[in-house]
This record gives C-alpha cells, sequence and structure tokens, in this order.
C-alpha cells in the first residue's frame, strides 16, 4: 500500500512558493526558506492538552489548512512527505539535542531531521528546532562555517556521531547531535508522545514559539519575547498579561486564538 501524497498545491500556497517544483537543490534551498518563514514553530497544542499526531493527513489540517505551527515531528514529516512527492531522496535522521543542555547532561533521541541527496549533494534540512531552526539546508560538509539561519552555522565529527553547532556569543556550541543511519518512522512515533505527553519534557513545561522573519527571527519561551537581528541587534520585552501574549502571537507569529484563550495548567507560565 502506496504512503498517502500531500497536497502540494495547498502547501505552497500556505508557504507562499510560486517556484520550480524540479528536485533540485535551488528548489530544495527556496522550499525551505519559504517554509521556515512561513510555518512557526510553536508547541501550543501540547499545553493546550491536544494530541499530536503525526499522520499526514492530521498534520496538514493543523499546518497547512489551519494556518497553525508546530515542532520537529510534525514540521520536518510535512517537509519530508512534499520533498518526496517532488521527487527527492530523503532520509529522515534522529538526534539528541545539545543546545543549553550541560555537557554532562545525556538527552534522549527527540529531534527529527533530514538528509537529502539532490544535484551529487548531500544537504541536511531542518525546519523544526525552534530558535535555532535552519532558514536554508546545510551542505553535509565539516569545519567549515555556513550560512544557514541567522547565526552561522558548522558541522563537525565528533567520535562517531555529527554535530550541528551554533555561533553564539564568539563561540561554537553544539544544537544537536546525530548519527547518519536511516530511523523508522517508529522511532519518532516513540519520540513524539514523550515529548507531548511526559511530565518532564520540556514542552510540557514551558511555552516555545519560534519563526524567521526577513533578516531576523521572532523567538518566545514562556514570558520572554525576542527579536533577533542578523546583524547581531537583540531586541527582548517581557509579556505581562495573556491579552499581550495573543497580540504577539497574531502579530509577529501569524498563530490567531479566540480572546481569553489560555495555555497550560495553573502551575504553568501562562495559566488557563
Amino acid at each position: 500500500m502506496s504512503a498517502p501524497s500531500p497536497d502540494l498545491d495547498a502547501y505552497f500556497t500556505r508557504i507562499a512558493y510560486s517556484g520550480p517544483r524540479a528536485a533540485t537543490l535551488a528548489t530544495l534551498t527556496a522550499i525551505h526558506e519559504h517554509h521556515a518563514r512561513a510555518i512557526p514553530y510553536e508547541n501550543l497544542d501540547v499545553l493546550l492538552g491536544r494530541p499530536i499526531s503525526l499522520d499526514l493527513a492530521a498534520i496538514e489540517r493543523k499546518l497547512v489548512h489551519a494556518r497553525r505551527g508546530g515542532y520537529c515531528f510534525e514540521q520536518n514529516a510535512l517537509l519530508r512527505d512534499v520533498l518526496r512527492a517532488l521527487g527527492f531522496h530523503v532520509t529522515q535522521l534522529i538526534a539528541r539535542v545539545r543546545w543549553q543542555v550541560p555537557a554532562d547532561v545525556t538527552t534522549a533521541l527527540i529531534h527529527m531531521l533530514l538528509l537529502i541527496e539532490v544535484d551529487d549533494r548531500a544537504m541536511l534540512a531542518d525546519v523544526g528546532f525552534g530558535s535555532r531552526s535552519l532558514i536554508a539546508p546545510l551542505a553535509l560538509e565539516f569545519d567549515r562555517a555556513q550560512a544557514g539561519s541567522i547565526e552561522p552555522r558548522r558541522l563537525i565529527q565528533r567520535d562517531a556521531l555529527i554535530i550541528h553547532q551554533t555561533l553564539h556569543d564568539g563561540t561554537w556550541v553544539d544544537v544537536y547531535q546525530f548519527a547518519p543511519d536511516p530511523v523508522p518512522t517508529v522511532d519518532f512515533e516513540l519520540g513524539n508522545w514523550f515529548t507531548s505527553t511526559h511530565p518532564q519534557s520540556r514542552f510540557k513545561q514551558n511555552l516555545a514559539l519560534a519563526r524567521a522573519g526577513h533578516d531576523c527571527r521572532y523567538a518566545l519561551l514562556n514570558r520572554d519575547f525576542v527579536i533577533r537581528h542578523v546583524d547581531g541587534r537583540t531586541e527582548k520585552r517581557t509579556l505581562t498579561t495573556p491579552d499581550e501574549l495573543l497580540a504577539v502571537l497574531g502579530e509577529f507569529f501569524d498563530l490567531h486564538f479566540p480572546p481569553g484563550t489560555r495555555f497550560g495548567p495553573p502551575d504553568s507560565p501562562w495559566p488557563s
């Protein structure tokens, strides 16, 4: 039985893309950038107690037709299916998050990313890592800075693993680590279940959003709203009221909820 096919026309309308659909590096780069700018990273359904489904039809209903966002398992699964429908060779990979994690703490395999072989090159695509998501795919090449986002990125090798790093305050810092081995879909189902339901998951404890703008990135963690510009400038502000939160969601993330919407349990940053 063949896998369901994504609604390409609806997807391209959603990301405001009207360019070529041939399986080339130029097409991959353009689609990746349009997706990153149009569809926000967000975990609001987790805080609202709604299940996160990785079924293509459910992802399309949410991210495409309802104009919502999602996190890595949703975002990169949608991009994977779109790219495959266009004829790209896509391998799904899984990573351990290292961003802002102490070196002595071992993390679980709970981040999805994609490896694409195109025009005799291997490229990494990732539209689902929040405040450190890529805007453009990275070449699978090591020990050199690449312009894949607001901040310079690079890939290095450490033992048998590949490390994705970002330049942060003048220092190269790990974002995540992974092996370039194909991963069965069941591993993503398990990671998605943990991420969206386990009481210790950071997505159950925090409100997190991010979206690429033009020459900047918008990021919101709980009450702290930050705009990081490509020239290094940073604007920060603390949200103080639920109405202010809903206004920021609408203006900067194109996410619109009814007045009075609250996110999370009574002990959360934005209680219901």
